[in-house]
């Protein structure tokens, strides 16, 4: 079918009809009235890899039979599965940079024939996979020797985006596997002290830099680069002997000539394709750094799982697909009940850094207002995505979820099994008490007449009660595993790619960032030379002259 407007789609229309009655659910007396919902509506994920499985409970959410029915509609009539079939078969669904979109060649642990123009893709990403465990492999032994022969012992990781947030999230998620041998440091942000702070807790002679950017001409990333060669140089130990940084820089990038200009081996060359976007290359040689710190053997697990679950999406009807679900609730709450957030929170110390890493996957891939045809859309697009670990967010700012007036979406990530089962376990009973207590509280609520049996005061009872019927997405993982980690952050990009195939939206482009970087480098040019500029707005030109001026504003 072909379309601009989704809202021009009977499905959309049917579900508009069908949301005049919904608006009205009570969630606790779905429950009451059907005791088999929670079988009904949680669907079971399980990865043949590593034999472990992901419950994902979709019941506390505003959802019935009816409401199912005419959100997989609307998948159809969108054309999801057409997508998605283009998508795995390398087709150029990135239609305003006439890219493929193939991060799922990544992690094809089973080596499936995929091809992009006709030229399988399979045989190259192995080749850089061998690199990886190679590289990975001498540095984890100690083999591969610093320039003065000592081990590499601090590994300092200069990318930004998806070169810096993907690393940095599945490093710390993955810890419990990590060598304590080796020491991780991540440099993103063009703030100098970014790189100073990391620098000041590095020994240039057991330091290993990982430049992460496939153009290597990122401007951030370029400059943190440079200050960190300048700095390595500068030490006694190396007494600027510019042979030294072939033993201690590696690039992560496809810019051969630059990459040989700055000082790095070329054989110390990762690359990747460009069909492999930024906000997906965790997968790709980007993830060297999680390769180096929790080994090889782990990092392929990490693919496997995220492989399960691509395998998950392109195969299961969309009734029982469990990212498409996901998208398609989210669908629902943006569109329908005019839900402008989503809050992800993990009760999970190590997955502290994922509501960050799906703010950009999500944010990045969806915010956009334009269809694929070219028209502004009609209607709401990209929820703001934002969290923190529990039960520290419970302290913050669950108070606005509970008794705010703003409906918030909420997926909340735990696992079974602790890494770290201290106390006898009780540090994690305690952890899952609050798991299950946030989800149940938040759909049932108090009513005005509990409060009151609670013996408060007239006074106090209209501030004492919760409204609750606030919906919920419970995940319950075994452990959190390489494997189980790899699933869900495919889940979550499958749920992405399932938002932006519902609103006919480029969820594979980031024009949005263009605008800024071009201004700022204007700008930079202004502030090298002396004087006040006049060429901006009143506030711009103020502004910038205030800092020119050095005041003390």
């Amino acid at each position: 079918m072909s379309f601009s407007q989704t809202s021009e789609l009977k499905a959309w229309q049917l579900l508009q009809e069908h949301y005049t009655t919904a608006k009205s659910i009570v969630l606790k007396d779905l429950f009451a009235k059907d005791p088999q919902r929670f079988e009904k509506f949680s669907r079971k994920f399980r990865n043949d890899a590593d034999k472990s499985e992901i419950l994902f409970d979709f019941s506390k959410n505003f959802l019935t039979d009816e409401t199912l029915k005419l959100l997989v509609q609307l998948a159809k009539e969108a054309g999801i599965e057409k997508l998605r079939d283009q998508m795995f078969k390398g087709e150029k669904i990135n239609t305003t940079e006439k890219r493929a979109v193939y991060h799922v060649a990544l992690r094809n642990t089973s080596n499936k024939p995929m091809a992009v123009d006709g030229k399988s893709v399979v045989e190259d990403v192995n080749h850089v996979l061998e690199h990886v465990k190679e590289f990975s492999e001498q540095v984890r032994s100690g083999s591969w020797k610093g320039h003065t022969g000592k081990p590499i012992k601090s590994i300092v990781n200069i990318g930004i985006g998806g070169s810096d947030l993907g690393p940095v999230m599945v490093t710390e998620a993955l810890k419990a596997y990590s060598s304590r041998n080796l020491t991780l440091h991540f440099v993103s942000n063009i703030d100098g002290t970014h790189a100073v702070e990391a620098l000041r807790e590095c020994d240039p002679e057991t330091t290993l830099f990982l430049i992460a950017s496939k153009t290597f001409t990122t401007a951030e990333t370029c400059t943190n680069a440079n200050t960190a060669k300048k700095w390595f140089l500068a030490q006694p130990a190396i007494n600027n002997d510019t042979s030294a940084i072939a033993k201690h820089f590696v690039a992560l990038s496809t810019n051969e000539e630059a990459v040989g200009k700055f000082g790095i081996d070329t054989k110390n060359m990762f690359g990747f394709e460009e069909w492999v976007g930024g906000r997906y290359s965790v997968w790709s040689a980007i993830g060297l750094s999680v390769a180096l710190y929790i080994g090889y053997d782990k990092f392929h697990e990490f693919l496997a799982g995220a492989h399960a679950m691509d395998n998950h999406f392109r195969d299961t009807p969309l009734e029982q697909n469990i990212p498409v679900l996901g998208g398609l609730l989210s669908v629902w709450y943006s569109d329908f009940f005019s839900a402008q957030t989503h809050l992800v929170a993990p009760f999970d110390q190590y997955l502290h850094r994922f509501p960050a890493y799906l703010q950009q996957l999500s944010m990045e891939s969806n915010g956009k207002a334009i269809t694929r045809t070219g028209e502004y859309v009609k209607y709401t697009t990209g929820p703001i995505v934002f969290g923190e670990p529990a039960t520290n967010a419970q302290h913050s700012f669950f108070q606005l979820l509970h008794q705010g007036t703003k409906l918030i979406p909420t997926d909340f990530i735990m696992a079974v099994e602790s890494h770290n089962p201290v106390e006898g376990g009780l540090h994690q009973k305690m952890l899952a008490s609050n798991f299950f207590a946030q989800s149940e509280a938040l759909m049932v609520g108090k009513s005005e007449a509990e409060v009151a049996a609670e013996g408060a005061s007239d006074e106090l009872k209209p501030h004492k009660v919760f409204l609750g019927n606030r919906p919920t997405t419970s995940i319950l993982a075994q452990k959190i595993t390489p494997g189980t980690l790899g699933a869900l952050i495919a889940y979550y990009e499958h749920l992405t790619f399932t938002e932006g195939a519902i609103w006919n939206i480029n969820s594979f482009d980031q024009w949005g960032v263009e605008l800024g970087k071009a201004l700022a480098k204007n700008i930079g040019a202004e502030l090298d030379k002396p004087g006040p500029v006049s060429s901006h707005d009143g506030s711009t030109n103020g502004l910038i002259n205030a800092f020119k001026s050095g005041s003390k504003i």
